[in-house]
């Protein structure tokens, strides 16, 4: 899986902790720059400002996704494997991404004009749901009647509308468990029963 450049990520990560520890209006680039142990150029090398950071969350997932890759169970049910990794991330979004900077990254990508980041098809992202996916239909665990890249858009696109619907209803309730558990309940046809 390729991987962001390490200095980007590690703005990125930087400034994603702070923004949950003490807000986004409150998180100023000159402490992004302070906490990566970076010059204020290298920051403006890869960012133009504070809001482009915005942007980045779909790349902090992304390599979430790879981390959880290299730890799940090779001999897991595909079907099973999807699942957990969405379990994954989206207790990585409960524990350091605020719901309110959630719901202005996805108002961003409505009322954007430019590149829409969460549905970018050469995220590692959708590389994952696919791989996942396409191991499942050849090891008869994920039906085959639609092909692998459109089970995985069906998937993100589930995926997405419990997001959006634990931003709206401002997080008050466990996403890496009763949002996991929407997820399961809509994608069971997807599995092969045996």
């Amino acid at each position: 899986m390729e991987q962001m450049n390490p200095t980007k990520s590690k703005i990125s990560s930087v400034a994603w902790r702070l923004f949950y520890e003490q807000g986004y209006e409150a998180t100023t680039v000159d402490q992004i720059i302070n906490e990566c142990g970076i010059s204020k150029g290298n920051f403006y090398h890869y960012f133009s400002a504070k809001d482009e950071l915005l942007n980045t969350l779909s790349e902090v997932f992304d390599d979430e996704y790879t981390k959880i890759m290299e730890t799940l169970d090779v001999n897991m049910n595909s079907f099973d494997k999807l699942i957990e990794t969405t379990r994954y991330l989206f207790r990585f979004i409960e524990e350091n991404v605020p719901v309110d900077l959630l719901a202005i990254l996805y108002s961003s990508q409505i009322v954007k004009k430019g590149k829409r980041h969460l549905l970018d098809q050469s995220r590692v992202y959708y590389k994952v749901l696919q791989q996942i996916i396409s191991e499942g239909q050849r090891k008869n665990q994920i039906k085959s009647d639609k092909s692998y890249w459109e089970l995985a858009k069906i998937y993100a696109l589930q995926e997405r509308a419990v997001l959006y619907d634990w931003c709206i209803c401002e997080g008050n309730y466990p996403l890496s468990s009763y949002g996991v558990d929407l997820i399961e309940m809509f994608l069971k046809n997807i599995k092969v029963d045996k």
